[in-house]
This record gives structure tokens, C-alpha cells and sequence, in this order.
């Protein structure tokens, strides 16, 4: 595959998803019909918490990985993360047989540093500030010249993200409306773009916490905007839009809506308990957007993507 360097067709999707076919899970899609009576609306959850590495992030990484050149392959790949991206880049790389050089705040769990070193990747710590991290990342891109894999904004990652709602889409069968959360927001464009090309009759939506809406706030001012703050329990949100991601959100979207960080928690055990399956706060912010808003759903036949399952057992918020 070639790399792309324009917002990805579904011709692009479709080769995408065939040739990383081999790197990921095809997840199911799975109901439950008390949370269906709470929405009143029929719910299908992608479960990306079932995913390698526990996150939707293997789809991009693979993507990305698979269009470098042979050169570059050997030259290995390198990317700063503290969570789902930094695993997802160390097992493409695995896979692949190439190095992997992963930048990693010195305050990331030790079982994330743990699972990265695992899959046989380097692990270079630094102070935790983005600054830090991208000065580490540059001094270890210049020593090794591995190319370095961005986590969200590079057409490449979102084309393997784009995959997780093209399985969906085959699995549930034509959607009134398709939501997911939105960090630095490759998987929401991916999300996005699929909705347009294999189930247009539906609306793409995402969902943010009200800590940390960059995003709701981008999409309504038409500008792109910044956060202020990183404080919600939904982790893998903090991070801001990339152009490429806000490019496609504002072309692509219906709408954004936010959810406080109760409803958030409220939606994580609901899902524990009653579908009982594993997910992560931020998996959770697009079913408390669907209970808040139920004259929005009601009625209509609604993709969830649920993002990832990597929780600290430890310190569950309920």
C-alpha cells in the first residue's frame, strides 16, 4: 500500500482493512437489551475492547506500519505515547520483525511501560510535559532514524481507524446513526468516514467529556480550540484535535455532545454490569451521550464503538 496523503476514499478503507486483516481481531458487535430500554433506542457496540493490545489503536498503527518502504522498515518505528498507541505501535512493529523505539512519560503506568517493553520495544522515558516528549522523540528519530507514527493526525492512521466502523456497519446492517468518542480524533474521523461511504442514510456523531471539550467547542466555532485543562477520568480524551482530524470532523459530523464526568462513570458501570465485558472511561462517553440525550436516539438503530478495554483494576472510579 502506498501512503496517503489526502483524506482517505473508500477504495483507501477497503485496502486498508484487507491488508492489516492479518495484524488485528475482527471484534463483535454485541447487544444488550436492558440498555436498549434505557435509551429506547437499539444499540450495537463494537467492541474494541476485544482488540490486540486491548484498544481500537492496533488498526491505525498496522495501517501506518504497512506503508513504509522497505528502507524505512528496517530503520524501524518510533512514536510518544503513555498508553493504547505506544502498545499498538511496539506490536505492529513485532509483527513486522522491525525495531520499535517508544517515548514514554516517566509517570506512565508500569504495566503500560511493562506491555511496551513486552512486545519488544524500546522504551525511552522523559519528563511529562508534551514538550519534553517531542524533543525526546526528535533526539531518538535523529540516533536511529525510525519514522515516527503520529497517534491520531496522519491520513495513514486514520484510514486503519476508519475499519473498526466498517466492520460494524457489515456486522449490524444499515444504521440510523453512528457515535464515538473523540480525543485527537482519528478514530471519530475514521468513524466518520466509514458512515459516509458504507451506510450513508446514517448521521455520524461523537461524544467528549465536558472537561475537555476542544473538540465540541471546534466543531462549533469553526476554529480550532485548545484545552485548558486535562481533568476528566477519561484518559485516552485529554489530547487536542490534529488539522487533519478537525478537517474531517467539521465536514463529516452531525454533532458533538458532552457528558459530565457522573454520566461518564454512570455509563462504565452500566456496561460492566450489565453487558459484563471490561471497558475504560473513555469507552463510556458515547453511551452516557445517548442516555442524556434520548429525543436524539430514540427509536433509531445506533452503532456504539466502544474504544478499549485497558483499565487500572486498582482504581476503578465505582
Amino acid at each position: 500500500m502506498n501512503p496517503l496523503h489526502h483524506i482517505p476514499t473508500a477504495a483507501d478503507i477497503r485496502a486498508t482493512h484487507e491488508a492489516i486483516r492479518p495484524m488485528i481481531h475482527r471484534t463483535p458487535a454485541l447487544t444488550c437489551r436492558s440498555i436498549d430500554e434505557m435509551a429506547g433506542a437499539r444499540l450495537f457496540f463494537k467492541c474494541e475492547n476485544f482488540q490486540k493490545v486491548g484498544a481500537f489503536k492496533m488498526r491505525g498503527a498496522g495501517s501506518a506500519a504497512l506503508r513504509l518502504s522497505e528502507k524505512e522498515k528496517e530503520r524501524g518505528l518510533a512514536t510518544h505515547s503513555s498508553g493504547n498507541h505506544a502498545q499498538a505501535v511496539a506490536l505492529s512493529a513485532k509483527l513486522l520483525g522491525i525495531p520499535a523505539y517508544i517515548v514514554m512519560p516517566d509517570t506512565s503506568p508500569a504495566i503500560k511501560k511493562a506491555a511496551t517493553e513486552g512486545y519488544g520495544a524500546e522504551v525511552i522515558l522523559c519528563e511529562n510535559t508534551l514538550a519534553a516528549r517531542e524533543s525526546t522523540l526528535e533526539k531518538v528519530v535523529e540516533r536511529t532514524g525510525a519514522t515516527f507514527i503520529h497517534p491520531y493526525n496522519d491520513y495513514n492512521v486514520i484510514a486503519g481507524q476508519a475499519t473498526a466502523a466498517k466492520e460494524l456497519i457489515e456486522d449490524a446492517g444499515e444504521l440510523d446513526c453512528i457515535i464515538a468518542p473523540i480525543g485527537g480524533g482519528g478514530l471519530m474521523s475514521g468513524t466518520a468516514l466509514s458512515t459516509r461511504y458504507f451506510s450513508p442514510g446514517a448521521l455520524a456523531y461523537g461524544s467528549e467529556p465536558k472537561a475537555v471539550d476542544d473538540a465540541y467547542r471546534s466543531f462549533k466555532s469553526g476554529t480550532m480550540q485548545a484545552n485548558a485543562t486535562i481533568d476528566t477520568i477519561a484518559d485516552g480524551l485529554r489530547t487536542n484535535l490534529g488539522e487533519k482530524t478537525f478537517d474531517i470532523i467539521q465536514r463529516e459530523l452531525e454533532d458533538i455532545f458532552t457528558v459530565s464526568e457522573e454520566a461518564i462513570i454512570a455509563a462504565m458501570r452500566l456496561v460492566w454490569e450489565r453487558m459484563k465485558i471490561v471497558i475504560e472511561p473513555s469507552c463510556a462517553v458515547p453511551l452516557a451521550a445517548v442516555l442524556a440525550n434520548r429525543p436524539v436516539f430514540e427509536g433509531r438503530k445506533v452503532g456504539v464503538i466502544l474504544t478499549g478495554g485497558n483499565v487500572d483494576l486498582g482504581k476503578l472510579p465505582f
